[in-house]
């Protein structure tokens, strides 16, 4: 009897949750009501901050081991312009810096001679200047939260690419595509505050071309067995508008 009497709690606590959260009328913020724009204005604005793991994706010549990437967290930070097109689309130019840090470790068998450490490793700093036209999809409104998915193309124009800096691998110096192409997949909710609108997002970034400027000796051990190398990153978002 009490095993019974406790399901019968259960039950009734789950429902009555259930229908607090999802179908309960509740008072429903619209952000920035009275002061900035709503989800109606056709333009809004707003400013982005966040996290993001940048890696590389290779492909190669020959089988030999695979070049390890050491990833460090980057930053993201930029501006958002939302044009509207209907309840549930919304149009978004998202340009942002993006600063990051790569570590390439090279395996032995890429050199023919003994190497010290220093020839087995390779830094690759990023600093992005990141352009993304998305396309927003949205769901109905479930109270004050909206989720939603988002896709679409970018390019990035990379100020630490050393492009065309003469020295290459033999001095040292790992060269990297100056200009970038990517595609983007993402997903976030909106939250509706009362002062503002909140909204988390994680989106996957991943390069269209081959990144890699390779080094003047065709047989060199550090690009020759690389036959194309692209940017694979997670960005992790928080927006406010």
């Amino acid at each position: 009897m009490k095993y019974f009497f406790v399901l019968i709690s259960f039950l009734f606590i789950t429902q009555t949750s259930y229908a607090q959260l999802f179908t309960k009328k509740k008072v429903q913020y619209d952000a920035n009501q009275g002061r900035r724009s709503t989800d109606n204005d056709l333009l809004r604005w707003g400013y982005f901050l966040g996290i993001s793991n940048y890696d590389f994706n290779f492909d190669y010549n020959q089988d030999l081991r695979d070049i390890y990437t050491q990833k460090s967290p980057g930053f993201n930070v930029g501006l958002i312009g939302n044009l509207r097109i209907n309840t549930f689309l919304d149009l978004r130019l998202e340009p942002g810096l993006m600063i990051t840090s790569r570590e390439l470790n090279y395996s032995d068998s890429y050199f023919k001679e003994t190497v010290s450490d220093n020839d087995l490793t390779r830094e690759v700093k990023s600093t992005y200047i990141h352009i993304p036209l998305l396309l927003k999809i949205s769901t109905k409104r479930i109270n004050n939260f909206k989720p939603f998915i988002v896709g679409g193309f970018s390019t990035a124009l990379n100020l630490s690419s050393n492009e065309k800096n003469p020295n290459d691998n033999s001095n040292g110096q790992f060269r990297t595509t100056k200009n970038n192409l990517f595609y983007e997949l993402g997903f976030g909710i909106d939250f509706y505050l009362y002062n503002f609108k909140f909204t988390p997002s994680i989106r996957g970034v991943f390069g269209l071309n081959d990144e890699l400027v390779r080094d003047k000796d065709p047989l060199s051990p550090w690009t020759s067995n690389i036959h194309s190398m692209q940017t694979r990153a997670v960005f992790i978002n928080f927006t406010f508008q």
